[in-house]
């Protein structure tokens, strides 16, 4: 078992383990409790009731954050002629051609987001290896395979901030939603807006409860437990 240091076993003396908090609550205390000299990621886990031995019961899918990650997002477009000029033009970072495509091949991934035309995905299906275990595939149910004229707004709410979330083989799901040094309602907005999504992308197999336990937490401390029925029930302003 993974030992944590005093800073950490002092944070996690300041939770309290006999109840769960609001979001409002479990924001303000891990501000409170956040001592690392650096800014924290802040990340929602999820423990879900699927079962993850079936595949129909797989919660995939893209949360667009209105306050972004806070951090710079770099995206990548697999393609040629019109829509690479396109991608470039609305700012994306690289255009995928025949020398990046050999340095993902030997493991480059310099990037956050993977974008590609439909046409392109025949050409990328060997870098599967590489950007699959990365979670960079361009993928239609992510909304990472986009069409040509689609390509503007794609890189742009890429770079805004977009979360890729799904259930591992635990059945949970662990997703950014921001930084410690957001503001409370920025943070608030960001965790509503992820659950929105992943509320809509219950499988229809589920019965009964979905979100079992939810968590907020942050790089270096320790998780707080949440109010899941508030979680469940928030709506995006």
């Amino acid at each position: 078992m993974k030992k944590h240091g005093k800073q950490y076993q002092d944070a996690q003396k300041l939770i309290s383990s006999e109840r769960i908090y609001d979001l409002k609550e479990a924001v303000d205390t891990l501000k409170g409790i956040s001592t690392a000299k650096f800014d924290e990621t802040v990340e929602l886990h999820l423990r879900t009731n699927v079962n993850a031995k079936h595949t129909d019961q797989m919660v995939r899918g893209v949360a667009q954050l209105p306050h972004g990650l806070g951090k710079e997002i770099r995206v990548l477009v697999f393609a040629d002629g019109e829509a690479a000029t396109i991608a470039r033009d609305a700012g994306a970072d690289y255009i995928a051609d025949s020398d990046i495509m050999k340095q993902i091949e030997g493991g480059w991934t310099d990037f956050e987001v993977g974008l590609a035309v439909p046409d392109m995905m025949s050409k990328i299906g060997k870098l599967g290896r590489v950007l699959g275990r990365k979670g960079l595939m361009p993928n239609p149910r992510t909304g990472t395979m986009v069409q040509q004229q689609d390509l503007p707004k794609a890189i742009s709410d890429a770079k805004m901030g977009r979360v890729e979330y799904k259930t591992d083989r635990t059945s949970l799901i662990h997703c950014p939603v921001g930084k410690k040094s957001f503001s409370p309602e920025h943070l608030a907005d960001n965790v509503a807006s992820l659950m929105n999504a992943v509320v809509k992308s219950k499988p229809t197999g589920i019965k009964g409860t979905f979100i079992r336990a939810a968590y907020l937490t942050s790089t270096m401390g320790p998780s707080i437990p949440l109010d899941v029925k508030e979680l469940t029930s928030m709506k995006i302003d």
